[in-house]
């Protein structure tokens, strides 16, 4: 589809290849092969002489309307979908990277990215040079001669902190290696990291591309060579970490609202966020479109609103935190974000449970931490369910 068209048409429209029925809606391909005309055929098609579809471990039409519409969203040549956004970064990193390269990474990563990068990757002869999110300088510094990528959430999980990530793409090229960016948080609609000169965006399709809270998808986007040719692509063929045709077609769906649900979600955080920097109980909120926020100019620059999250310190600490999130009886309790319903969590004990303490105490994710993913209620009814336990305290 021509890229003329704006984000929220290109949302609706991109990826639509009818079949013989010339149905409205998406069709949704439920098959794990394919019939080939003749042996010749089916030789092409394996040996890649021939476009087509051939296994739906690695080409299935309606996974292919998701990777279309996608990369039309975020302005890149390619998407490889994935099954989760946990597999999305498997991929990438084991497309892409080999026994002896070094990765430099932030410290403010979800928990379970800390692990893969921290652990399971180390076994495999990959290491990896944690820095802060936004000192550049300190990523400059981290940069070996065998430094092969640079990886990043912004804004970041769950202090919301955000990267510069222009001048870490120039870092990035100057070593000689990739910058990968986790869109998670944003979505296109708020972040394009190709624009700004990434080489590679991450996202968890299960947070606000689905929207809804019903399936887990990932994906990889980049030019078409580095994500089809160099191996993230290959990487999925041989070892299968697949996005199935139901959840891609589930996820087609919620890509059709996602303009209006972010911006929905940015203005009711906001608000929540302002609200919470009144409340006595609360020591502080962290929120990127606040100007009480450390990179709030910089989030302006990069970002069109703040996004959907807003993360609050409790005075008290634990037992204030966890006093707060067993009074609600509106919002989930759910360490899952990106749903139409608000979800609150406490991440020292949940999404970073897993990680050290020392690594926590680095991060700033304290007990007393919470992380509320803001939904599409009404507002004044989200801050009345906070306000359950913020006033018992």
């Amino acid at each position: 589809m021509s890229g003329d068209f704006e984000l929220e048409t290109l949302a609706l429209h991109t990826g639509i290849h009818r079949s013989q029925f010339n149905e409205h809606s998406e069709a949704l391909y439920l098959t794990s092969s394919y019939v080939f005309d003749s042996a010749a055929q089916a030789a092409a098609r394996f040996s890649g002489a021939e476009p087509g579809n051939i296994y739906s471990r690695f080409t299935n039409p309606t996974v292919t309307a998701f990777e279309e519409r996608l990369a039309a969203l975020e302005g890149a040549e390619a998407c490889v979908a994935t099954s989760s956004g946990m597999s999305a970064i498997l991929s990438c990193v084991m497309g892409l990277l080999s026994a002896g390269d070094h990765v430099i990474a932030s410290r403010s990563l979800f928990g379970a990215t800390v692990n893969l990068f921290n652990n399971i990757l180390k076994r495999f002869g990959v290491e990896t040079t944690f820095v802060s999110a936004t000192d550049v300088a300190a990523w400059q510094a981290a940069v070996k001669a065998n430094t092969k990528l640079l990886f990043i959430e912004t804004p970041s999980n769950p202090l919301t902190e955000i990267s510069d990530i222009t001048a870490l793409a120039a870092v990035a090229k100057k070593a000689g290696a990739w910058l990968a960016v986790d869109n998670c948080f944003c979505s296109p609609v708020l972040q394009r990291p190709l624009e700004l000169g990434a080489d590679l965006v991450i996202h968890s399709a299960t947070k606000y591309l689905d929207g809804q809270g019903r399936v887990l998808g990932g994906a990889v986007l980049g030019n078409r060579e580095l994500v089809m040719e160099k191996g993230v692509h290959g990487f999925l063929r041989t070892a299968g970490p697949t996005l199935s045709a139901f959840n891609a077609w589930v996820i087609l769906k919620g890509m059709e609202t996602l303009k209006i649900r972010m911006e929905a979600h940015s203005a009711n955080a906001m608000e929540i966020a302002r609200w919470l920097e009144k409340q006595p109980n609360v020591a502080r909120v962290y929120y990127p479109g606040l100007a009480s926020h450390p990179q709030y100019e910089l989030a302006r620059q990069q970002q069109k609103t703040g996004g959907g999250i807003v993360s609050f310190e409790m005075k008290g600490g634990k037992e204030a935190a966890w006093q707060v999130v067993d009074a609600t009886r509106l919002i989930s309790i759910t360490a899952n974000l990106g749903d139409t319903k608000s979800t609150l969590t406490h991440p020292a004990t949940t999404t970073h449970a897993r990680i050290t303490q020392e690594a926590r105490d680095v991060a700033g994710i304290t007990e007393g931490l919470l992380r509320i993913a803001v939904g599409l209620e009404a507002a004044q009814d989200i801050k009345t369910d906070l306000a359950r336990g913020l006033q018992g305290l």
